[in-house]
């Protein structure tokens, strides 16, 4: 019985070992054929050359939710944000947006209401010191009034007295006169410096003052909020990067977000240099968004830049293009990432192939032909992402291999009988 059960389990290992070798045989074997057996069969009909890129939905309108006015004008050149709602965040008129830090511009008001203070204490001296000026000029000019009179009094007197005596009493008057009438002229010097020396306090006063008022005005506007409704969307930096909590603002743009129009949206993206003399403006572009890959939209090259630019971390040169969405969808959101296909050109009525199938030696292009075991010589023309035009070498039905099949090294080349342009 022992012995009868190893020898059944004998042949049933044999057999699964078999099995294994055989399978494994067919397996390989069958790849290799399948393989070699990949074709393409020659089509005629219209030859689409397409320029495929990605690109980044924008909206083709917004409006700019602005920081506070007169930055600049109270020497506040940079500010940082502080908080800011979260982007794609939807918010009505008047409707809390962001906080700017109000570190510096507090700072710059302590020292303009020192600087008030100070003004205002000169502002009340000056008024407190050239009043008391004034005051003794118009006592004296009252003095000097007096001791005219009286010298006007003694030369009346003295028409009794002897020549001498009236002399002496005319020269008097005369000084009398001449210091009442300089005393005229020094008090309206005096008062007209008064008056400057007030207008230049004052005018320094209400300088500040006014300087204070708008920097009120400017604080006020550190808190803010959005112009109309709409949907909140952080502005890009020239490198491409967004503002938001920590990034810091210039007082020459004054941006802090947008609000995109959603109902207009183009695709901007850049084309590389090979193929930018494909692209024109009025081409139609078929669109699809990498979030919702099952909806299609179309649309149209509106924008191409004459001038390229260098892409950065690379050497490629590239140029900016400008798509204009047709469709309006509620779903499609500004920074979305796009695939957009530009249809460049379309060549009516030829024979095409997949590049893969065209193969090269000694500069012979050529295929393989299926069922004739012969590599056929052939003439190209324009190309797109993936078929090649065919001009002359094959008919429309002819099946090629789509890579070298087995033994194609001993298949003779068929060359073209004639060259045609």
């Amino acid at each position: 019985m022992t012995l009868f059960s190893n020898g059944r389990r004998f042949w049933i290992i044999v057999i699964l070992i078999a099995i294994v070798i055989t399978g494994s045989s067919y397996y390989f074997t069958r790849d290799k054929k399948t393989g070699d057996a990949i074709t393409a069969k020659v089509t005629f009909g219209d030859f689409k050359i397409d320029v495929t890129t990605s690109g980044e939905l924008e909206a083709k309108d917004s409006e700019n939710i602005m920081g506070p006015a007169g930055m600049r004008e109270v020497r506040i050149w940079q500010v940082q944000i502080s908080d800011i709602v979260p982007e794609g965040t939807l918010v009505d008129s008047g409707q809390y947006v962001a906080t700017l830090d109000r570190a510096e511009i507090t700072n710059r008001m302590k020292d303009l209401e020192s600087e008030l203070e100070k003004l205002e204490s000169q502002f009340i001296k000056t008024k407190l010191d050239t009043s008391m000026d004034l005051r003794a000029a118009r006592e004296e000019l009252i003095n000097l009034k007096y001791a005219l009179e009286e010298r006007n009094i003694t030369v009346e007197q003295s028409i009794y007295e002897p020549p001498a005596t009236q002399r002496q009493a005319k020269i008097d008057l005369e000084k009398a006169q001449r210091s009442f009438q300089q005393a005229e002229k020094n008090y309206k010097l005096r008062l007209d410096k008064a008056n400057a020396n007030m207008q230049e306090v004052s005018a320094s006063y209400t300088q500040a003052q006014r300087r204070l008022e708008q920097i009120r005005e400017v604080l006020g506007g550190f808190t803010v909020t959005a112009p109309k409704a709409g949907m909140v969307i952080y502005k890009r930096n020239w490198d491409g990067s967004k503002l938001g909590v920590g990034s810091t603002m210039g007082s020459w743009e004054n941006v802090v977000a947008t609000l995109p129009n959603l109902k207009e949206m183009i695709s901007k993206t850049y084309v590389n240099e090979i193929d930018i003399s494909k692209v024109k403006t009025g081409q139609n572009v078929q669109i699809s968004v990498d979030a919702f890959p099952e909806r299609k939209y179309t649309g149209k090259v509106t924008e191409v830049a004459n001038i390229g630019e260098q892409m950065r971390n690379s050497n490629a040169k590239v140029f900016e293009v400008v798509i204009k969405v047709h469709e309006y969808d509620s779903i499609l959101r500004p920074a979305m990432t796009t695939k957009n296909i530009i249809n460049t050109s379309v060549i009516p009525k030829v024979l095409y192939i997949p590049i893969e199938s065209v193969h090269n030696s000694d500069s012979i292009t050529y295929v393989y032909m299926v069922n004739r075991n012969t590599k056929q010589q052939i003439r190209t023309g324009a190309t797109n992402e993936n078929q090649i035009i065919v001009k002359e070498g094959l008919k429309e039905g002819d099946e090629v291999y789509l890579s070298p099949p087995e033994k194609a090294a001993e298949w003779k080349l068929t060359k073209l009988s004639t060259k045609k342009d």
